[in-house]
């Protein structure tokens, strides 16, 4: 019997924690795909790097929201329209995927992250600012 009220009640709360969450969804694209959806008048690049890296190098347009510092989210909605795609990117992938899920919380309808991060952009000979 005490079997039997463990499994119910581990069935109750795993079916009350899978309807709280809600998925949340961004699209990861090849530097292929980025690069087409960069030709959109509308989409809003987004370089959460460092800003040493930025200087470095970004790609045109970028605007600078470094996804380590402190201030990432008071920074990285400003100016910034939830209807117009977000491409987001960094060196490798890993914090532009963190920062995306940051973006469609907040309620963004497209977002996009590149896989590869700015490491694959550049793999592909493709045109940076500096």
């Amino acid at each position: 019997m005490k079997n039997y009220v463990l499994v119910c009640l581990f069935f109750m709360l795993a079916s009350c924690n899978s309807q709280d969450k809600k998925e949340v969804n961004f699209t990861n694209v090849s530097v292929e795909q980025f690069e087409k959806l960069l030709s959109n008048k509308d989409a809003q690049i987004i370089d959460v790097r460092t800003f040493r890296a930025y200087q470095y190098g970004h790609i045109k347009n970028a605007k600078h929201v470094d996804y380590l510092s402190s201030g990432f989210r008071s920074k990285a909605f400003k100016d910034l329209d939830k209807t117009k795609p977000v491409l987001v990117y960094c060196t490798s992938g890993l914090f532009s995927a963190r920062s995306a899920k940051i973006y469609k919380e907040a309620g963004f309808e497209k977002v996009y992250n590149l896989v590869g991060g700015f490491n694959a952009w550049t793999a592909n000979n493709l045109k940076i600012e500096k």
